[in-house]
């Protein structure tokens, strides 16, 4: 166990870091080339790393083929899995439409229409899984 001063907002805390085995990630900085001398140099102290696991990501979803020009992108606020898409290609919204609804965290989330709107673009089916910032709809 290891102890360190962090400060954040001006305000000191002191935490405990426990180092546990496994993958270490590559170093923030990269360290700077060593100049080998006829005479060895003392060894250069080592610098503490941490590492950080990364649950497996989905790839990102790309938006559909269909390219438009002007309009808005309905964008996933979090990442969930689409329990209903409640328009289609050609309906027309209103400010607040559930236009989709979204499990997330084990709740459901309505995701609403930003202003009134035409439908030009569906990119979610029900049951699809989707990340932060994945298109879900365009509108127009």
């Amino acid at each position: 166990m290891r102890k360190f001063n962090i400060s954040v907002n001006g305000k000191t805390y002191e935490v405990e870091v426990e180092e546990v085995g496994g993958a270490v990630s590559a170093p923030i900085a990269p360290a700077p080339a060593q100049v080998q001398t006829a005479a060895p140099a003392a060894p250069a102290p080592a610098k503490e790393e941490i590492a950080v696991e990364k649950k497996d990501e989905a790839p990102a979803k790309k938006a559909p083929a269909a390219s438009v020009s002007g309009g808005e992108t309905v964008a996933c606020p979090m990442p969930g899995t689409i329990l209903s898409v409640n328009v289609k290609v050609g309906d027309t919204v209103k400010k607040g439409d559930v236009m989709f609804i979204l499990e997330a965290m084990k709740m459901e989330n309505e995701i609403m229409a930003p202003h009134d709107a035409k439908v030009v673009s569906v990119g979610v089916n029900k049951g699809e899984s989707v990340n932060t910032g994945d298109m879900l709809a365009i509108i127009k």
